[in-house]
């Protein structure tokens, strides 16, 4: 009897040090049939956003595999802040769960007062998507057809040439921030509750360019709405065979591939759950009808699902390296 005292002590020190919750047999037992009730993904964005648009066709794909409906919760604000801090409270049963954009990596630099620490609130499941560069657009308003007409229009112009994103320091802003850096210009930034907002404003002629990930321009690119000038990828994008990458016209230095779609639980969240999450999300991202739907609707990302220790690496090198150009670009935590 004491042997097995002893060794019961050095499993629980052991999963204390791992992270794992430790579990009761009843618990062990609801876990084997998870999941048992629908499953809910909070999006901390506005509905239309690329994040979105990528999840409800694989939330439809999920439901064969898991038994169960994949409910998307788009609990805009703060960028994707207010949507994290609730699954960073939730409890970690594996029916709430978190969908995010590399913003997520972003947000300890730029708020001060973030609720959540994201390296240690939250359980890494999954890399769903990964950014490939964005396009920069322009309103057909504006009488620019390159970028290099575009950098000396700006520069020339009496007024203000604004640009849209979906709110301060999410990688849209990064992005526009980097390419005045880098040209020498001075576009005005305009951050909007949401990348659907943002996309209206700049449609709708409230500002006169954005650099936005490409699946949700194409579609107003290829109706003359909006007129597409060059790419931040290191090479060109195969829907936009003829606009430039940013170093094809000169701009040194300006890959920029964009963002990927991370899928995370509560700290906590049990290693059988984390683990059939990731097996069931892989699956159905390799399906060839599920990759085609998603690169007809999500141009310019190629879909991932890597390991748990993969998500949870691209996460904690991303924090460091968007901190660093964050400092560079003197873009200050408020």
């Amino acid at each position: 009897m004491p042997n097995f005292r002893l060794r019961r002590g050095v499993l629980r020190a052991s999963a204390l040090a791992l992270g794992y919750p430790l579990l009761n047999a009843n618990a062990q037992s609801d876990i084997s049939k998870y999941p048992s009730q629908p499953i809910k993904v909070i999006v901390p964005f506005a509905a239309g956003g690329t994040l979105d648009v990528a999840l409800r066709p694989i939330s439809q794909a999920l439901l064969e595999n898991l038994g169960q409906t994949i409910l998307i919760d788009n609990r805009a604000g703060a960028n994707g802040m207010i949507g994290s801090d609730l699954v960073a409270k939730a409890n970690p049963d594996g029916y709430t769960l978190l969908a995010v954009t590399a913003s997520f990596a972003l947000n300890p630099s730029i708020y001060k007062d973030i609720k959540y620490d994201v390296l240690k609130d939250f359980t890494p499941i999954t890399c769903i998507m990964q950014g490939v560069g964005f396009v920069m657009v322009v309103h057909p308003s504006l009488p620019v057809k390159t970028v290099q007409e575009f950098i000396a229009y700006e520069k020339k112009s009496n007024q203000s040439v604004a640009y849209s994103s979906p709110g301060v320091g999410n990688t849209i802003h990064i992005a526009s921030e980097l390419f005045n850096q880098k040209t020498g210009t001075h576009m005005l930034h305009v951050p909007y509750k949401g990348s659907a907002p943002s996309l209206n404003a700049l449609v709708g002629g409230e500002v006169q360019v954005a650099i936005m990930p490409p699946g949700i321009v194409m579609p107003f690119i290829r109706s003359g709405k909006l007129r597409a000038i060059g790419f931040t990828g290191e090479k060109r994008l195969p829907e936009l065979p003829d606009t430039p990458t940013m170093a094809e016209v000169g701009i040194k230095d300006m890959v920029f591939q964009g963002t990927w779609m991370g899928l995370f639980g509560p700290a906590n969240l049990p290693k059988p759950i984390v683990e059939r999450l990731n097996k069931e999300f892989t699956k159905v991202l390799q399906q060839p009808t599920l990759k085609q739907t998603l690169t007809n609707s999500v141009a310019g990302y190629v879909p991932d699902g890597g390991t748990p220790e993969q998500m949870a690496k691209l996460l904690r090198e991303d924090v460091k390296r968007y901190s660093e150009i964050l400092q560079k670009l003197n873009i200050q935590p408020s």
